[in-house]
């Protein structure tokens, strides 16, 4: 069965286990989440759940949304996603989902934006190497060299690795293993590091493919 869980990044931590080992872990605030739509195939073409996280005042909504929240009575939500569980019939409008909805030992996938680093340069975004520093080179031994010469390729080929915009992107990493769960004060720690800042968005589902 396919679980899943919108939480927010708190931050990095360190625990010991059983053994003694220390073991690097990732503090999650998981949910509550709530069910604010069932998608069906006779309505929609496929069957999905629409899940709501993080509360926010209702004034600061548009009216077509405050109503699709009265509509399910779950109150004003932050933010909306979309899981296609396979038992998306177990579920109903207004249900919620929480932390204890994984158990320690689970293997799962943790999706998030990673951080924004800004206008970067190859060296930085793609792990160029940089031009020689002698003979001529000049004051650009950061930046990229010659490209599309003009006998052969005559172009510069899609998808070649030059400055641009670096993070602020869709990120998942994959397999981690659920370490602890605290269904009280609402907290999952997975072993290892997942992206994003403090205090940002992050889902967790089952893993896809198991190490």
């Amino acid at each position: 069965m396919k679980k899943a869980i919108l939480g927010k990044k708190i931050g990095m931590t360190q625990i010991f286990d059983a053994a003694g080992k220390v073991v690097p872990v990732t503090v999650i605030e998981a949910g509550p989440c709530f069910v604010v739509q069932k998608k069906t195939v006779e309505n929609d073409g496929y069957n999905a759940i629409q899940l709501g996280f993080g509360s926010i005042k209702a004034d600061k909504i548009a009216k077509p949304l405050k109503g699709h929240f009265d509509k399910a009575e779950t109150g004003a939500l932050r933010v909306l996603r979309e899981f296609r569980f396979e038992d998306c019939d177990s579920f109903s409008v207004g249900d919620s989902i929480q932390a204890d909805t994984f158990a320690v030992g689970d293997i799962v996938d943790v999706s998030g934006t990673s951080k924004g680093k800004g206008y970067a340069g190859p060296i930085k975004r793609f792990n160029q190497h940089r031009l020689k520093e002698t003979h001529g080179t000049g004051p650009v031994h950061r930046q990229a060299g010659s490209m599309g010469a003009c006998s052969s390729p005559s172009r510069i080929y899609k998808g070649k690795g030059l400055a641009g915009h670096m993070g602020a992107e869709k990120v998942t990493v994959q397999n981690l293993e659920v370490v602890s769960v605290d269904v009280e004060n609402r907290l999952i720690a997975v072993r290892g590091a997942i992206p994003g800042p403090k205090g940002g968005l992050v889902s967790i589902v089952n893993s896809v493919k198991k190490a």
